[in-house]
């Protein structure tokens, strides 16, 4: 009888009968059987069920049929659970190593025939490569055994057990097991065998595992090979056709090392591979192997002997149907989005994805973090006690998950650095796991985060820091300690690389300050760059009560607790559409940099491996955005880490337009990846005449008025504005109020002292306390000429005594142009930052409804002050549909930053001209077309609840708020905060005929 191995009791082991040691995953012409497919299934609510399914004559045909590879609760229309989102929370009582015996179990069975010709087959493996959370395995009613790890694979002889012809396999999972309390990831809990289930057919004389280490010394590559196999499988033979090599060993002790006297050298910017084979008389594995050196040699961390740079992304595996199940189109396409926006790097947060991706990442060029499936983030609920990152007991359980981690993908050129997990605390466990990677594999280095001293890691990494803390840890530290260290640990922690393992929260409309922190990786060398918290959304696809689809977050399944929409935090939407925030982390982090000095061009390439024989460098000219020339720059080749300089075009500027010249970088030929012609950075130099700003027309003769009056297109009744041209309009409405970002509603960290925000209160509750969502307006006064008219406006909210007084002139220019000037003064006693100054237009439908913009400004996307180095000046148009970035949660987006004129549009028709007039101090205003009012979109949870619309808003503001990353990181750089303050906008109106 097998020992007794269930969630009811507190076993940890984390499997019983699996095979040991772990082994890679490798491509073998050894014979399989998949049993991907459609298995017979039913669930229970408790892990008591009886266990007679397993029986080799049970009768399951009144069971249902659901797919494998596949998660119980994404299938069946809700019959079998529903998905459950937490952060950091247990969806169970922390009771370690217990669990509820309210505990989700799906019994798995299916046939499968045993190939006639593997009659000799020394062995018969089953393997599973990822099941949530615990599973117990049966082949023709013997129990085989049974395994935890939900990431990792487990393998399974059941040569004893199998027969020829039909077999019957029966696997019963169970949602929750002591595993749980160590797989807390930030995700989705979503059980079932959601992995490849595969047979295999082991050899006599076969290669039970291979290990290809390879190194990289001046052009010249070496192959040391780690071989398992019985002593009568060899000879082994090694071959890697496009080098010439192939090597012979003739028994254990002959397996060398091979030195290579030329090779190219693998990077993420260059991936080159070769194919490579090992092969016995019984078996062959194929490899693509790459050839590079990982060290740290100082305080710099080496791949080929030159400092990397990550410009990373923290990358869980999710599709909002499949969940976790791989689907290596979509991955590929992925990892091709990533490549396009210049991601250079993968934290596989905060487990070892499907093994293919990894073979992707070889192929299209990564540099990988490999983190072990390890979090315990939960028990900060209880200050850590009992947290199994320190208790004896789970040693054995977290020593078997690093080893299949490192085990199952060693032979990758892309994974250079091994993480021991996440947010698990710290404890003898992790010591333990770290001192095992150091002896199986000395070269790659060790990370883990929480490892704030430095005991047993060889990176110093954070998450989170703010930027004035990232530029402390890079300098000497003779300004301030590093977090949780003494003087002692901290000077320890300086000697090492550093890395953001997470940075920049991506959730929802942000974040801010790309820019600083790349700013702060080229001043301090010992930065290398960091990873944003995340690549994608994890939302589900659901349907509302009215049948509109939509992504669904935490809470939209009925779970008992949750943690809401913080799942919704990637730069890529979950239907796989990239944000503004993408594109602007593509402007910040582009691998070749442009500086203007006259009529020069400085061109640095900032790449670790790659010349710039691959780009192409264009250049166009544009007045107020038309285009009037182009060419392409005759460009040298610049090597890695070198600048060049340039002559730039002869440009014709133009007297009374902008002139404003752009250089592309751009492919000059396809990859796997991007197209000819695909851009990988920009930027532009202003070359235009300083003219000046029409003056503000002096008036007299005002007099007190009913303001109600026509001045040209506009048209007043009692001082308010009704009509301009043929279309009703009203405003302009004071507006400080945005719909609060994911960022606004955070309350994360410590503030800047210099800042207006308050530390442990959100912004967004700042506002809804000073009542900025629901201004209300006393005229004062009402004054008026022949050709003007002036309003007086006190603006506050009930049970405030703040107030902004706003002055509003209106005057005609022509009979078809009017002018409008706004004074927005606040009162004193303001003591927060504000979302925005602006003034809001409602455009009723009428007979059609505005619906697009055409503008000459920055765009082609919404850029706010902290993240603007993505957006150009130039000439864009787009539907009021597209200016939004349909987040899951409605907030504040769509505000385009530094117009110059724009033109409301119905259909291709335009129905108002707006130009806009830089203040005194030469600032723009921005504008944000819209069908909803900030409050309509505030009061929305999901974008299917906001009402119908039958106007269209206009707003044009003299300033934003910046982003910032305060949703899960540090708040809004004090310089681009919005503090109250008296501001100006003037605008000129037309409605053409």
């Amino acid at each position: 009888m097998l020992p007794e191995f269930s969630p009811h009791v507190s076993d940890l082991a984390p499997g019983r009968g699996a095979l040991r040691p772990a082994r890679s995953w490798l491509h073998s012409d050894a014979k399989s059987l998949s049993l991907n497919g459609s298995w017979r299934f039913r669930l229970s609510p408790t892990a008591s069920a009886s266990e007679d399914f397993a029986a080799e004559g049970f009768e399951d045909h009144g069971w249902d049929s659901i797919p494998v590879p596949a998660h119980w609760v994404l299938e069946g229309d809700g019959a079998y659970g529903h998905p459950i989102y937490t952060n950091i929370q247990f969806p169970f009582p922390i009771d370690p190593p217990y669990v509820p015996d309210e505990n989700p179990t799906g019994d798995y069975r299916r046939t499968f025939d045993v190939p006639a010709d593997w009659s000799d087959a020394e062995r018969v493996v089953l393997r599973f490569d990822g099941v949530e959370s615990l599973f117990r395995v049966w082949v023709n009613g013997v129990e085989i055994g049974g395994a935890s790890g939900s990431r990792l694979a487990h393998e399974f002889d059941v040569t004893a057990a199998v027969r020829p012809g039909e077999n019957v396999v029966a696997v019963r999972v169970h949602q929750w097991s002591a595993a749980s309390y160590v797989e807390d990831q930030d995700q989705w809990w979503l059980p079932g065998i959601f992995r490849d289930v595969t047979l295999v057919a082991r050899p006599a004389g076969g290669i039970e595992d291979v290990w290809l280490r390879t190194g990289f010394d001046d052009g010249r590559g070496r192959v040391e090979a780690e071989i398992a196999a019985d002593a009568t499988a060899f000879p082994v033979t090694l071959r890697i056709p496009e080098l010439g090599v192939e090597q012979v060993w003739a028994t254990p002790t002959d397996v060398t090392p091979v030195d290579i006297a030329a090779v190219e050298p693998w990077s993420a910017e260059r991936p080159r591979l070769y194919d490579a084979t090992v092969s016995t008389a019984a078996e062959t594995v194929t490899l693509r192997v790459g050839f590079r050196t990982v060290e740290i040699r100082g305080d710099q961390f080496l791949v080929n002997g030159r400092r990397v740079v990550f410009h990373g992304v923290n990358r869980h595996e999710t599709h909002p149907e499949r969940g976790r199940v791989f689907d290596e189109a979509h991955a590929r396409e992925d990892l091709a989005l990533m490549k396009r926006f210049n991601v250079n790097a993968i934290r596989t947060s905060h487990y070892p994805p499907h093994p293919r991706l990894l073979d992707l990442a070889d192929e299209l060029g990564f540099w990988v973090i490999l983190e072990c499936d390890l979090e315990t983030h939960g028990f900060d609920k209880v200050g850590w006690t009992g947290n199994p990152s320190d208790d004896p007991a789970w040693r054995e359980a977290y020593l078997d998950r690093i080893e299949r981690t490192v085990e199952r993908d060693k032979n990758h050129p892309s994974i250079v650095i091994w993480s021991l997990g996440n947010e698990a605390g710290t404890g003898s466990n992790l010591a333990a796991m770290s001192a095992w990677v150091h002896a199986r594999d000395a070269e790659r280095p060790v990370h883990y985060e929480g490892d704030y001293t430095g005991e047993y890691t060889d990176v110093y990494s954070r998450m989170y820091a703010s930027v004035l803390e990232t530029e402390q840890i890079g300098t000497d530290g003779s300004r301030a300690p590093l977090l949780n260290c003494t003087p002692a640990q901290g000077a320890r922690q300086r000697t090492r690389p550093f890395l953001l393992c997470e940075y920049a929260h991506a959730m929802g409309n942000g974040p801010g300050a790309f820019d600083q922190y790349e700013a702060l990786v080229h001043e301090h060398p010992r930065l290398h760059g960091g990873f944003v918290w995340e690549w994608r959304d994890h939302g589900i696809l659901a349907t509302a009560p009215d049948g509109t689809p939509y992504y669904a977050y935490g809470g939209d399944f009925g779970e008992v607790i949750h943690d809401g929409n913080f799942v919704m935090d990637g730069m890529v939407l979950s239907d796989g559409s990239p944000t503004p925030s993408l594109y602007e982390f593509k402007a910040v982090v582009a691998p070749v940099d442009f500086a203007f000095d006259g009529d020069k061009l400085a061109i640095t390439n900032l790449r670790h491996t790659a010349d710039t024989s691959d780009l192409r460098f264009r250049w166009r000219v544009e007045h107020d955005g038309v285009p009037v020339d182009s060419g392409e720059l005759e460009v040298p080749q610049v090597g890695a880490g070198d600048s060049g300089w340039v002559s730039l075009p002869s440009v014709a500027v133009s007297p009374d337009a902008e002139t404003w010249l752009t250089i592309d970088a751009e492919l000059a030929r396809d990859t796997a990846w991007a197209s000819e012609g695909h851009v990988v950075a920009t930027a532009q130099l202003n070359r235009s005449v300083r003219r000046p700003v029409p003056g503000v027309r002096p008036r007299t003769g005002w007099r007190p008025g009913d303001g109600t009056l026509t001045l040209g297109i506009a048209e007043f009744v009692g001082g308010s504005l009704v009509r301009l041209g043929e279309r009703a309009v009203a405003g302009p409405r004071l507006e400080l109020f945005r719909a609060p970002t994911d960022n606004d509603k955070g309350a994360w960290g410590e503030v800047e002292e210099s800042d207006a925000s308050v530390s442990g209160v959100s912004n967004a509750e700042l506002w809804l306390r000073d009542g900025l969502d629901r201004l209300t307006s006393r005229r004062v006064s009402v004054e008026q000429t022949e050709d003007a008219l002036r309003t007086v406006d006190k603006v506050s909210a009930a049970d405030s005594g703040l107030s902004v007084l706003v002055e509003s002139v209106w005057s005609r220019e022509s009979d078809g142009e009017v002018e409008l000037r706004v004074e927005i003064q606040p009162s004193h006693g303001w003591k927060t930052v504000w979302p925005r100054i602006g003034v809001r237009f409602e455009l009723p439908d009428g007979t059609a409804p505005v619906d697009g913009a055409e503008w000459f400004g920055l765009g082609p996307l919404e850029s706010y002050p902290d993240s603007l180095r993505a957006a150009r000046t130039g000439r864009f148009a787009a539907g009021i549909r597209d200016l939004s970035v349909e987040y899951a949660r409605p907030q504040e987006t769509g505000h385009r930053t530094a117009v110059r004129r724009l033109a409301l549009t119905t259909g291709d028709t335009e129905v108002l001209r707006v130009e806009a007039l830089p203040d005194t101090q030469g600032r723009r205003p921005g504008f944000t077309l819209s069908r909803h009012t900030p409050q309509e979109i505030a009061r929305s949870g999901h974008p299917f609840e906001l009402p119908d619309s039958t106007s269209s808003c206009l707003t044009v503001d003299a300033a934003q708020h910046g982003l910032g990353s305060r949703a899960c990181g540090p708040d809004v750089w004090p310089a681009f905060a919005l503090r109250p303050a008296a501001r100006t906008i003037r605008l000129r109106i037309t409605a053409p005929n």
